[in-house]
């Protein structure tokens, strides 16, 4: 075999008393899609922020093509032939496409930007990613969903590399279709072996193992920071990867308990709202989990925010039990509703508070003053119950894995003893084991009978259903 394109060994990170890498051994080959895989907190997003040069390993040898890889920072990375594309998007909501594609490589003379050929480059690269469904490179990033903003930072980093000179030597996607519909997946799945067999190297880190037997060759599985195994993916079966990433069987994942059907919490008739929905009718009972599924762009995440005050109702109509007509955000988590963002970096969590005031900020007004003895009990109350990897309730929410944030999303719903949740893509970007966590708590939620205080600090007016842990 010839010299790997990517060859990690031994590579170690600590920040202060946490062993963020604690020994990742990894080898990629030229043109070959590499999974990376393990659960939230096992130290992936770490490992390619030390290759993108956002950080520098403590300990270990990283080579690229031969040669000692340690970038300066990413500018540094991009323009020797890495692109890497986040999970949590770093675009500009207040610009438009084709500015956010050509950021930062903006063509210019005499300190012009020429605006022809960036809106060239930006339609180039717009066009390998979006195939032939044409977007406007005029439109604000502000105005698209979720699953177009994640294409457009990837057609950024496939014209950086086009603008750098350089060819695109490794490409890192770090949980790139989910927020994508199955079309748009399909198109760039196509589009990654596309690039593996023009000679690019592509680190794609995911949760979505059906993926990873589509599109991979070899897989790398990371466990408390350390490589805990690898091989080749057409020769070992999902079950196996499985085990490696949680270190043990995971039986029962999405259990499924017998109920009794209640009176209707929630319903909706003909309900239109500002753009989409069009007119959605349904019926939601206590102790029912309702599945709302469709395609991008149907309409899925509109109806959860009009239903929750944060969009407009223009027609139709909306009852929350005996409790008719639109309300406020205010208003419906004052009737019990409480709704849970797909966007958790933008709209569910404010990234730079700690996860105790995270989980109790929303419930100030029922509980008094904000006392940090009680939030703190509180928080590790649920970070007990959720199994959110941390190093305590006073940890900023913006340090945590995804996979932890969103945990922390669902147990500041929980904590403030919500009746209905209205949950938009909770398990985007999470492990296996967590899925099955976040499956868990529904079942129990739903399939709770008798409801009891089972918070340790004695919350005014606390009522929330205890949660057996696994």
């Amino acid at each position: 075999m010839s010299e790997p394109r990517l060859l990690l060994r031994g590579v170690r990170k600590r920040f202060g008393s946490t062993l963020a890498l604690a020994g990742v051994d990894l080898e990629a080959q030229v043109g070959e899609v590499h999974a990376v895989l393990g659960e939230n907190g096992a130290g992936k997003s770490t490992l390619m922020n030390v290759l993108a040069g956002v950080i520098a390993a403590d300990e270990g040898d990283v080579l690229l093509d031969g040669a000692a890889w340690r970038p300066h920072g990413p500018a540094d990375a991009r323009s020797r032939g890495f692109a890497m594309v986040h999970q949590e998007l770093a675009v500009c909501p207040h610009l438009d496409v084709a500015a956010n594609v050509v950021l930062g490589i903006e063509p210019a003379r005499f300190g012009i930007v020429r605006q022809g050929v960036a809106t060239k480059q930006a339609r180039d690269a717009l066009a390998r990613v979006f195939g032939p469904r044409a977007i406007d490179p005029r439109t604000r990033i502000a105005d698209l969903p979720l699953a177009d903003r994640q294409l457009v930072e990837i057609a950024h980093a496939l014209a950086t590399a086009q603008a750098s000179g350089e060819t695109l030597r490794l490409l890192v996607l770090d949980e790139p279709t989910s927020s994508l519909g199955a079309q748009d997946a399909q198109r760039l799945l196509s589009l990654v072996r596309e690039l593996a067999e023009g000679g690019t190297t592509v680190l794609y880190v995911t949760h979505v193992l059906e993926e990873v037997e589509r599109v991979g060759q070899r897989f790398t599985v990371l466990r408390d920071g350390a490589t805990a195994g690898s091989g080749e993916v057409s020769a070992t079966s999902i079950d196996a990867i499985i085990r490696m990433m949680a270190g043990r069987d995971i039986a029962s994942a999405y259990p499924r308990s017998t109920r009794a059907q209640g009176e209707v919490v929630l319903s909706a008739r003909e309900l239109a709202g500002a753009r989409l929905p069009l007119d959605a009718t349904f019926e939601l009972r206590q102790g029912e989990v309702l599945g709302i599924a469709g395609v991008v762009g149907a309409g899925r995440t509109e109806l959860l925010r009009a239903i929750y005050g944060l969009d407009s109702v223009r027609s139709g109509e909306l009852k929350v039990g005996a409790l008719l007509g639109p309300a406020s955000p205010a208003r419906r988590l004052a009737q019990g509703i409480g709704f849970a963002s797909e966007d958790r970096a933008g709209e569910g969590l404010a990234l730079s508070l700690s996860i105790a005031e995270n989980l109790t900020l929303s419930k100030l007004g029922r509980s008094g003053p904000f006392l940090p003895g009680r939030a703190h009990a509180a928080a590790a109350h649920w970070i007990r119950e959720l199994g959110i990897k941390c190093s305590g309730p006073r940890q900023r929410v913006q340090e945590l894995s995804g996979g932890n944030q969103q945990k922390v999303q669902l147990a500041r719903l929980l904590h403030h003893d919500v009746d209905i949740l209205l949950l938009d893509e909770p398990t985007r970007g999470i492990d296996v084991t967590s899925k099955a966590e976040v499956a868990r708590v529904c079942d129990a939620l739903g399939a709770a009978e008798n409801r009891s205080c089972s918070c340790p600090v004695g919350c005014r007016n606390c009522s929330v259903w205890p949660i057996a842990s696994p």
